[in-house]
């Protein structure tokens, strides 16, 4: 199973590709997606699409798992953010691909153990689990390597419910 992580953004969306063969999970890539912040935001979130979209068709991941949308302080990034989730969950779905979402605090208690993890606690799991040398930068990145994981962790879980795995 190839797993395609997204932390999504206007400015930044971070993305992650991992694969899970016979129980162990690799890293396929990652990366981000950046726009310029004097871009129109309809541009910024075309690019995003076109981005996705060919991160998409290269990697035929069976599932895109997105990091949910949760309360912050400012509503204009919360605007952006979901502007940014509903590309995403549109591009997935135009390419029939199965869409998984999760909170921040569902990635950081499957990944750390602990749903108020730090940013710095999930990296370094992400780095372990990974069996990376580094941690994954930029932190974007790391993230939705940390969503990719996640789905992982969830789907594992549900399968051995079902019987299945």
């Amino acid at each position: 199973m190839i797993v395609l992580g997204i932390d999504p953004g206007t400015a930044t969306t971070g993305y992650g590709l991992v694969e899970n063969k016979a129980g162990r999970n690799s890293i396929i890539a990652y990366g981000t997606i950046d726009t310029r912040a004097n871009m129109d935001m309809a541009l910024r979130l075309s690019k995003i699409n076109r981005d996705l979209d060919d991160l998409i068709i290269k990697y035929n991941p069976d599932v895109v798992a997105v990091e949910a949308l949760y309360y912050q302080k400012n509503a204009k990034t919360v605007i952006t953010v979901a502007q940014s989730r509903g590309v995403i969950l549109m591009t997935a779905a135009n390419r029939a691909v199965e869409v998984a979402e999760y909170t921040p605090l569902q990635v950081k208690q499957s990944v750390v153990g602990f749903g108020r993890a730090e940013k710095a606690q999930v990296q370094f799991m992400v780095q372990k689990l990974l069996n990376l040398k580094d941690i994954p930068k930029p932190d974007d990145a790391a993230d939705a390597l940390a969503v990719a994981i996640c789905h992982l962790h969830s789907y594992k879980i549900n399968s051995i419910y079902k019987g299945g795995y």
